[in-house]
C-alpha cells in the first residue's frame, strides 16, 4: 500500500547575496522559494513518495510562481489556500570560515501568519493521508498560526495519522507574547515522531538536563544526547521516536555531521560525515527530517532510516538553495559508504 504524506507550513521567497558576499555588497540577490515543510515535501517527492503540501499563499504572481516551483518538483499543491496580502521573505548572507551565516526575516503579516484558524478545513484536508509533518516554525509566526497547527495535529491524531514534529526553534519569531515552551509543549503531546537539532529540545520544549551543555562549541558528547532523548521521551509518553541531528561546528565551512535516534528500546548513532567547503547548509535539518520520514514510511529498519536521513542531509550541504535536489539513488549510495565524490560516467 502506497503511503501518502502531507506537510504544512509557510513557504517564503528567499533572497540571497551572491556567493559569499555581504547582503547588498553588490545590487544583486538570488531569488528562490524556501520553507521548512516545503523543503521536506520536495525531498519526499524526489524520493518517489506521494506527497502533498498545504499552506496559504497570496493570489498574485509571487504565489503562482511558488506553486509552479513545488509542482515542478512533483509536490501536489491542490490543497493550497489562496488568500492573504503577501508572501513572507527572508534574506540570507552565507558565512565563510569564522564569519557565520546570517538570516533576516521579513514575514510579518504574511498570508499564513494572518490566516484565521477557520480558513483551513483540516478534516477534509487530512482525509486519506497516512503521515503528517509540521514544524515549530509555523506556531512561532503568529498566535493564529499556532492555533492552525494545533487544530491540524489534533485532527490528524483523531484520524490515527502518524505525526512527525520538528521542534525547529527560531528565536527571532517568538514575538506575540508567548514563549516557545508555552506553545510547543502542548503541541509535542500530539506527535509520534520528534525531531530536533542541538538546541531545539532546550529552547522549544524547555527540557534541560543537569550540567546542560551549550550549543556553540564544536565537540559533541553523544552520551549527553542519549540522556536528552530519554528525557524528552520521558516527558512526552506519546512519542515513539526522538531524533536529533548532531553538528560539530569547526567553522562556517567545516562541520562534522551525524545524528541519533531513540525508539524507546534502543539509542542509535549514525556514522559521522566530515563536511569540508560547505556550499549551503540551510535546509539540512529539513533534509534530515525528510530522510527519516522516508525511511520510517517505507519500512526501513530504524538504524537504516537514521543512516538514510543523515546521508540525505549530508548531501544537502552541497546544494545551493533550501531544496535538497538529490535523488533516492544518490542518497542510497552515500548511505552505503560511497563517499569518494568521483565523477559518475
Amino acid at each position: 500500500m502506497v503511503k501518502r504524506v502531507l506537510t504544512f507550513g509557510e513557504v517564503m521567497l528567499r533572497l540571497k547575496s551572491p556567493g559569499f558576499e555581504r547582503l547588498l555588497q553588490s545590487p544583486v540577490l538570488e531569488a528562490t522559494f524556501a520553507g521548512a515543510e516545503a523543503n521536506v515535501a520536495v525531498s519526499l517527492a524526489r524520493f518517489g513518495l506521494d506527497v502533498s503540501y498545504v499552506t496559504v499563499l497570496p493570489k498574485n504572481p509571487m504565489g503562482d510562481a511558488c506553486i509552479a516551483t513545488l509542482r515542478r518538483e512533483g509536490v501536489d499543491t491542490s490543497r493550497v489556500i489562496r488568500g492573504g496580502e503577501r508572501l513572507g521573505v527572508y534574506f540570507l548572507e552565507a558565512g565563510s570560515n569564522q564569519r557565520p551565516s546570517r538570516v533576516i526575516y521579513d514575514r510579518g503579516n504574511s498570508a499564513i501568519a494572518s490566516a484565521p484558524p477557520e480558513s483551513l478545513d483540516w478534516d477534509a484536508i487530512l482525509e486519506g493521508f497516512d503521515w503528517f509533518h509540521v514544524t515549530g516554525i509555523t506556531p512561532a509566526i503568529s498566535a493564529s498560526a499556532a492555533v492552525l497547527v494545533r487544530k491540524a495535529m489534533k485532527t490528524a491524531r483523531e484520524k490515527r495519522i502518524t505525526i512527525s514534529f520538528d521542534y525547529n526553534y527560531r528565536k527571532n519569531l517568538w514575538k506575540y507574547g508567548k514563549s516557545a515552551p508555552e506553545v510547543m509543549q502542548d503541541l509535542a503531546r500530539l506527535a509520534d515522531v520528534g525531531i530536533a537539532n542541538e538546541e531545539d529540545c532546550q529552547q522549544s520544549l524547555g527540557i534541560r538536563l543537569e550540567h546542560d551543555k551549550g550549543v556553540e562549541g564544536s565537540a559533541l558528547d553523544t552520551g549527553y544526547y542519549q540522556r536528552l532523548c530519554e528525557a524528552v521521551l520521558g516527558t512526552f509518553p506519546n512519542l515513539k521516536y526522538q531524533a536529533v541531528t548532531l553538528r560539530e561546528s569547526i567553522s562556517a565551512d567545516r562541520n562534522g555531521w551525524s545524528g541519533c535516534l531513540h525508539n524507546r528500546q534502543k539509542f542509535m548513532l549514525s556514522p559521522v560525515y566530515k563536511i569540508e567547503d560547505i556550499v549551503d547548509r540551510v535546509g539540512s535539518g529539513d533534509a534530515f527530517a525528510a530522510g527519516l520520514i522516508y525511511g520510517l514510511v517505507t519500512g526501513l529498519a530504524d538504524a537504516e532510516a537514521l543512516n538514510f536521513a543523515v546521508a540525505a542531509s549530508c548531501l544537502k550541504h552541497t546544494i545551493p538553495g533550501d531544496l535538497n535536489l538529490v535523488s533516492l539513488e544518490e542518497v542510497q549510495q552515500l548511505a552505503a559508504g560511497n563517499q569518494s565524490g568521483r565523477i559518475q560516467r
